[in-house]
């Protein structure tokens, strides 16, 4: 079951340090884009993953294809697209052993989420972190 009550998901997002944007954008006007610039500014690593802009740089950071070309452990797998889309960021996720997935608002696929609870990840759903971190008071996040 997703976590809901506001006290588990404060403390993924203060455990968290590296996030990976699967559907990161490169263009201001993309929720993502506004997204992933508010998570660096509390503290987040955040890597951007997107196949249609590999090789570029959103943020200061290199956009990479899929996840399992990071290398690096992966907190939370934040997914920014379509529900039928999510299905293979979640799939993705467990196959590098991220700890959790976030799927923002409007992203709801429960047959993933199951998924992902069954491997052992945490699954938030249908919400968002730039929502929710100061509607929390998160405190920033120092490496």
């Amino acid at each position: 079951m997703p976590l809901t009550s506001d006290a588990e998901i404060k403390a993924l997002l203060e455990s968290a340090r590296t996030i990976a944007m699967v559907g990161a954008s490169d263009r201001p006007n993309r929720p993502s884009y506004g997204v992933m610039a508010m998570l660096q500014r509390h503290g987040y690593r955040v890597i951007p993953v997107n196949p249609q802009i590999t090789g570029e740089h959103v943020h200061g950071e290199f956009v990479f294809r899929e996840l399992a070309q990071l290398g690096d452990p992966i907190d939370i797998v934040d997914i920014f697209r379509q529900p039928a889309a999510a299905g293979e960021a979640v799939d993705q996720a467990i196959a590098v052993g991220a700890k959790a997935v976030w799927m923002q608002l409007g992203v709801v696929n429960h047959e993933a989420a199951a998924r992902a609870e069954a491997a052992g990840l945490q699954v938030v759903m249908d919400r968002c972190p730039a929502i929710d971190i100061p509607r929390l008071g998160v405190a920033p996040i120092t490496q």
